[in-house]
């Protein structure tokens, strides 16, 4: 089910802007400012439009005389199931059925605005505790509610929806009573709810359509939320909504819209990292079909260069963007290479302290250390290498910008939109699409900055530019190059009496603030060390430390980011500890989860649902907490000569409240099979200063008779719900390595895993 499109038109640029630059800089206005409460999530400076007979009964719902419940939707759809179960909160605390439900967009406005994921991004250890830490995530949840970004990312969707769409529901459910109890004489409290209903015990009955205009002017009592023993409808298996329109074709993505006047856009950008035109002979391809004009789009956003093509049809853009004749000037990165950005990041650990993330205890001086271990690991740049290519539709006509577009961001959209077009912040459009493969790589707005560019010298008609695989494939924002170096001491009974893992790497944080805010990058980025620090096992001297290497780069978030490559990291050395210790893999972790019961819980079940492999295999194990879930992940595995085939795939997951245990096991098929591409092939190389490789064939991902078979078991507790969509992403490396050196004694100590 496609949500219907509302004006996204965003309200403040300014302020945004001033708030993400302004913090720290006064620190009276920010304790005086810090003493007033958060921003409420309920009512919106910019409501959902009502149709006549529609009544609002807050921001996030709207109910029409039949009684059909239209629920706002914030977030992107983008595979991951959340407009299936996101309605699911409302419609538990509402007691309406989930196909009573539609779903329209969100306008942009704060109360939509992502708290969750920003919290996240807090360099906090999860077992931290303490009136600092709590004060620092209440601060940034307060922040958060006035920039208002809507963010569809960091598995935020449910964990950020959890209150406020429950409490919407509770509150138009507790609006409807209080409007039926007025009507009948009687108190709320004697009145219940039913499928969209609300009776009482006398016999008498009212639907909510019934109820609706009044009501709209009733006072409802305290509003109270529903205990996980009372909920009806989260925590069952409920249909995926968008599995027709996907299946019928009527789901609309961002190459799908037609406005009339369609012209399209191909594109050729620099080739070399921080590259610059010289020349372009635009008159050399002026005469083929359909050319309309060629467009510089130079500056449109930090760090792009490139020229597109105008055409009537997207081949003759496409082929004439490939004609044009442009000259090029390298840059000063001309000399740029994998081995050089490797060899930068092992100088900087050599000579680097770094930030130290976590630290605590000492080397116990009674547990002589009788062993010593040393290893080094390393990954790749990697591409998102999304199934939908980079796109983005935009029209520039009388002063007012209208979009189209597969944006994680809608928000950051509509402001990319007023600085490029130079218009007010009411003059933009945002219609939000389908996402066809989202993976971080569309938190980026480089392609809006572009597309608004290139249509500001259409005439006013609307243009999609479409990027090609080669375009896409090598400007993309990669997952960072990185280096971890590991230390550790055993004694002689196999205890680990220190541990010390220091990391290099580029910051992504720091990349995105200045191309996406134009705010200078700096501090502790979490995404550098998070799977590194915050991991649960109990040793009693543990230091963890980071060094930022900058590089010129780019890079972006990547389907689980830092906890993508610092799971394979740990993980793989965690099990090095226990072969040097003699001990069972998955012993030796038990040993070091004695604090932790939902740690070794997860881990337990792994392990007795992947019983024992067949002959000539081996299981590999990983454990690993990200976006505040636990996974676990056997991976049984057979090596014939150097090829590595992965047969099953057995995961547990401990996500808190399981809202859809459906949606659960698809992420993490996904997040599996996403993640296994990356560990047996994915890698993005650099020589002078460009990306070598172009598609799929030298870019491959898993094929469908390469995947696995994948067993999820959801693990079941009341918690608040936490990630899904790529939890199940970081364990599934180190599981598959682990699983090798099980089979052949060798360690696999780079990604891609490659024993050849």
């Amino acid at each position: 089910m496609q949500p219907a499109e509302s004006k996204n038109k965003p309200k403040n640029t300014s302020r945004r802007r001033f708030l993400l630059g302004g913090l720290g800089v006064t620190g009276a206005l920010i304790v005086g400012w810090g003493m007033m409460p958060p921003r409420q999530r309920l009512h919106p400076a910019n409501p959902l439009p009502a149709s006549e007979g529609e009544v609002r009964l807050n921001g996030w719902v709207k109910l029409a005389p039949d009684g059909t419940v239209t629920v706002a939707m914030p977030q992107c759809e983008m595979g991951q199931g959340v407009y299936t179960a996101l309605p699911m909160l409302l419609a538990e605390e509402l007691d309406v059925s989930l196909s009573s439900v539609r779903l329209e967009r969100a306008p942009i406005d704060k109360i939509f605005g992502n708290v969750a994921v920003l919290q996240d991004g807090l360099p906090f250890h999860p077992d931290g505790a303490g009136t600092f830490k709590e004060a620092v995530v209440w601060f940034t949840g307060k922040a958060a509610r006035e920039f208002g970004l809507m963010i569809t990312g960091g598995s935020s969707s449910i964990k950020d929806a959890w209150r406020p769409m429950r409490e919407a529901g509770a509150t138009a459910r507790a609006m409807l009573v209080a409007a039926a109890a007025k009507e009948w004489g009687v108190a709320p409290e004697q009145c219940r709810t039913e499928d969209g209903t609300v009776l009482h015990a006398s016999g008498k009955k009212a639907t909510y359509g019934e109820l609706a205009a009044k009501a709209v002017h009733s006072t409802p009592g305290a509003i109270r939320l529903k205990e996980p023993g009372e909920f009806k409808l989260i925590g069952t298996p409920q249909p995926r909504r968008d599995s027709a329109s996907k299946v019928n074709g009527t789901a609309v993505y961002g190459l799908d819209p037609r406005p009339k006047g369609l012209v399209y856009a191909a594109v050729k950008m620099s080739p070399t990292i921080g590259g610059s035109i010289q020349k372009i002979d635009a008159d050399a391809v002026k005469h083929m079909p359909g050319v309309i004009r060629v467009v510089d789009f130079t500056g449109a956003a930090p760090g792009m260069v490139g020229v597109a093509v105008i055409a009537r049809s997207y081949w003759q853009a496409k082929q004439a963007v490939a004609a044009l004749p442009v000259t090029w000037n390298p840059g000063p990165n001309a000399a740029l290479s994998s081995a050089s950005v490797f060899q930068e990041l092992a100088a900087r650990l050599n000579s680097d302290s770094g930030f130290t993330y976590h630290s605590a205890g000492e080397p116990d001086p009674g547990k002589a250390a009788v062993k010593h271990l040393k290893a080094e690991y390393r990954a790749p740049f990697l591409a998102h290498a999304t199934m939908e290519p980079i796109n983005c539709t935009a029209q520039v006509k009388d002063g007012k910008v209208t979009l189209w577009a597969s944006t994680q961001v809608p928000s950051i959209a509509a402001d990319t939109a007023v600085r490029v077009a130079k218009v007010k912040p009411e003059d933009v459009t945002v219609n939000v699409t389908y996402i066809g493969c989202g993976l971080g790589r569309r938190l980026e707005v480089d392609m809006i900055a572009q597309g608004v560019a290139i249509a500001a010298q259409a005439d006013g008609l609307p243009v999609q530019v479409i990027w090609s695989r080669e375009e896409d494939t090598t400007h993309d924002f990669y997952r960072p190059a990185a280096l971890a170096r590991f230390s550790a001491s055993l004694d002689g009974s196999g205890n680990v009496v220190s541990y010390e893992n220091k990391l290099a790497s580029g910051a992504i944080t720091h990349q995105v603030m200045e191309r996406t805010f134009g705010l200078l990058g700096a501090g502790p980025d979490k995404t550098t060390a998070e799977g590194a620090f915050d991991m649960p096992y109990e040793f009693t001297h543990q230091k963890i430390a980071h060094v930022t290497v900058p590089t010129p780069v780019p890079i972006g978030y990547w389907r689980s980011v830092g906890h993508s490559h610092n799971a394979f990291f740990k993980e793989s050395f965690i099990d090095e500890l226990a072969h040097e210790a003699g001990k069972n893999p998955v012993e030796f972790r038990r040993s070091l989860l004695k604090q932790h019961p939902r740690h070794l819980a997860v881990l337990d079940a792994a392990v007795a649902k992947a019983g024992k492999p067949a002959d000539g295999r081996a299981h590999g194990i990983a454990l690993h907490q990200s976006f505040g879930s636990i996974v676990a992940e056997v991976a049984e595995v057979s090596v014939q000569g150097a090829e590595i085939t992965v047969h099953k795939v057995t995961c547990a997951i401990d996500c808190g409240i399981a809202v859809n245990p459906n949606i659960i096991a698809q992420q993490t098929e996904s997040a599996v099979v996403f993640g296994l591409s990356a560990a047996l092939f994915g890698e993005v190389t650099i020589k002078d200063g460009k990306v070598e490789q172009q598609n799929f064939h030298d870019y491959p991902v898993l094929r469908m008779n390469q995947a696995p078979h994948v067993e999820t078991i959801v693990i079941r507790n009341a918690e608040p719900p936490e990630g899904v969509g790529e939890p199940g992403t970081p364990p599934i490396a180190p599981a598959v390595a682990n699983a090798v050196f099980a089979l052949t004694g060798k360690r696999l100590r780079s990604l891609p895993l490659r024993l050849s």
